[in-house]
Parts: C-alpha cells; structure tokens; sequence
C-alpha cells in the first residue's frame, strides 16, 4: 500500500479570499515504512501574506520571490501523489487549497480526488480520542513523537511528524521487526522450540471476553482497517484462523 503524508502552509486560512499555498511537503510510505522519497516545494503565492499566518510558519513573502508558481510543478506533484492514499491532518483546509490551485492551472480542471484517495488524521484522531485537543503537538506529546524543533510550522517537517504520529495511532504496526529478535516471521519455518507445545503444571485461567468488550474490539478495528486501507494484522490473522478451522472442519 503506497501513502502519501502531506501538509501545506499558506498566506492565510480563507482559500475563498484567494489565499494561497506557500509551501508543501511530501513523504512516501509503503506498507507503513518511509520510503525516502519526499516532495517538497516553497511557492511564489504572488500576493502577500496575513501576519497572523507569518507568525506560525516565519516564511515572508520577499522569502519566495524567487520560487517557481505553483502551475510551474503541477504536472510533476500530480505525478508524485498519484493513484496513492493521501494522508493529512484537517484534510479539508489543503485539499480546498491545492484544488483551488488546480482550478487556476491551464486545460480541464483536475481536483485531488480524481488522483489520490485521502484519509484525514484529524477524524481518526477524534474516534479515538473524543473531547481532547487533537492538533498535531498535542498528538506527538500523546504518541510521545518529538517535535521540540517544531518552533514554527514548517510543510516537510509537520508532514514528518504526522507520519509518525499517524502510524502510532493506527497501531504502530511499521515498527515490528519480530525477525530481528529471532523470532520467526508469519508463514516462515519455526523452530522446534516454537512448534513445541506450551506445557504447565498448573491449571491456566481462562477469561472470557465478554460481549461488550468484544463489541468494542471490533470497533477498534473497524477503525484500523478503515485507516490501514484493510491492511489491520489483525483482521488478517483472524481471517487465517477462521479458514484454518474451516479447514479442518472439512476435513474432520
């Protein structure tokens, strides 16, 4: 699965008044692990920027006058995001900013939908977090993610934080590296320590999960699935359980 982490700044918050993107960033990730490969563009917005959005991200306009328009590399990040899921938070602020400026580059009009699918971090966040701040600081203290150098927001940056944020919320799957700690990986040969049986001289204790804690494990990865584009590990496991006892049913 390929996806794309971005983030914007701007000139201001109103696309609508004509404010414009200034910077974007980009990073890749296949099946949850970066790739390396980035995307990252300052822009000419060819008109001046609110003092407000100066104080969050430091970039001035005279800092851009010599950065190429954004119709200059349309072609070449529409190229970068494609047919990939984009990952962003408050996914609604950059993408009504970058179709805003696709609507302004020449030929039919093209929108990030009609190239990349999007699944906003910040709906995530509040499934799983409802009634607490969900911006991105507050999820990296959250997540334990630093980001002390984040004195102003900067595209590639917040787009690198997110990446590990979102990959924290959804189960922080990339970082299971069980084959470098000598354990065998799903589907792979197991030793004979691993095939042995677990033997006890004491009666274990089973508990039962009851229906309501099995609801809301369903739910939990209802919403991992959703985010992992149905890549959860543990769907996947489950799947593989339940066609191992179909099989033995089969036969039995």
């Amino acid at each position: 699965m390929r996806q794309i982490v971005l983030d914007t700044e701007t000139t201001g918050l109103e696309v609508e008044l004509g404010h414009r993107i200034i910077e974007i960033g980009c990073l890749e990730l296949v099946n949850r692990r970066p790739t390396g490969r980035t995307f990252h563009r300052y822009v000419n917005p060819e008109r001046d920027i609110d003092a407000a959005a100066l104080s969050v991200h430091g970039i001035a306009r005279e800092d851009l006058a010599r950065e190429a328009r954004f119709v200059e590399f349309a072609e070449e990040f529409l190229a970068f995001i494609a047919d990939a899921e984009l990952v962003i938070h408050n996914a609604a602020f950059d993408v009504a900013f970058l179709d805003a400026e696709l609507a302004r580059a020449p030929g039919a009009v093209r929108t990030i939908a009609s190239v990349a699918r999007v699944l906003d971090t910040l709906i995530l966040a509040r499934q799983l977090h409802p009634g607490q701040r969900n911006n991105l600081d507050a999820l990296c203290k959250r997540y334990s993610v630093d980001n002390s150098n984040r004195d102003l927001h900067g595209a590639l940056l917040d787009a690198r934080l997110l990446a590990d944020v979102y990959l924290a919320m959804t189960g922080g799957q990339a970082a299971l590296a069980l084959d470098e700690r000598g354990f065998a990986q799903p589907g792979g040969p197991a030793s004979a320590a691993e095939r042995a049986p677990l033997r006890t001289a004491v009666p274990l204790l089973i508990l039962r999960a009851s229906a309501d804690e099995l609801a809301a494990h369903e739910a939990l990865l209802a919403i991992i699935a959703k985010a992992s584009g149905g890549s959860c590990v543990w769907r996947l496991v489950e799947g593989a359980g339940e066609l191992t006892e179909a099989k033995a049913g089969a036969v039995g």
